[in-house]
């Protein structure tokens, strides 16, 4: 009888080549490993258990399918997946089937999924990435999250404030520049 031993821990650059390779193993380590945070990032931009559970199939989809267009000088592989999770999330919270399906849901169950959820979205931030959030000032934070979990634009979030567009883009850089140093922690 021949035993064939799968090698469950691989370094992200050995994930990466499995990936590119159309390796199973690989993508059965992408799943096990960043699944839970990737998961908790669209939760925290969709606010809703069933739709996290569509757009992550789609996200893992999406990492396969695109793991070519990867490029490590440009930064983190686990960067260029949060990325590709957010902007899915966002799109899909934008498309036009999700407008009509929320246009159709009956106000009581909206309310109950977003009020469910509220302890959930702290559950699910297995990267810690809500205590580095805290690290930073309070404007800067509320730019943060209307950016990345809000789906909005610089103008949009500049109409929402009513401040000027030169000042979002300098808080947003200036708290883009802090959390890059607050990560430097966590590697």
């Amino acid at each position: 009888m021949k035993y064939i031993l799968i090698k469950t821990n691989y370094s992200e650059e050995q994930l990466i080549v499995l990936l590119k390779e159309k390796n199973e193993n690989g993508f059965h380590h992408l799943y096990d490993h960043y699944s839970g945070a990737l998961y908790g990032v669209i939760l925290r931009i969709v606010h809703s258990k069933e739709y996290t559970e569509e757009i992550i199939q789609d996200v893992f989809v999406k990492i396969w399918n695109s793991i070519h267009q990867y490029d490590a000088s440009k930064g983190r592989f686990y960067t260029w997946m949060i990325n590709i999770a957010r902007h899915t999330a966002i799109d899909y919270l934008k498309s036009k089937n999700f407008q009509n399906e929320l246009k159709n849901q009956p106000l009581p169950d909206f309310v109950y999924n977003i009020t469910e959820l509220s302890a959930t979205n702290e559950e699910s931030d297995h990267t810690g990435f809500s205590d580095m959030l805290k690290g930073l000032d309070q404007d800067k934070r509320e730019i943060i999250d209307m950016a990345y979990y809000q789906g909005m634009t610089q103008s949009e979030i500049c109409e929402k404030l009513q401040i000027p567009l030169g000042t979002v883009k300098t808080k947003m850089r200036n708290a883009l520049l802090k959390l890059k140093d607050l990560l430097k922690g966590y590697q």
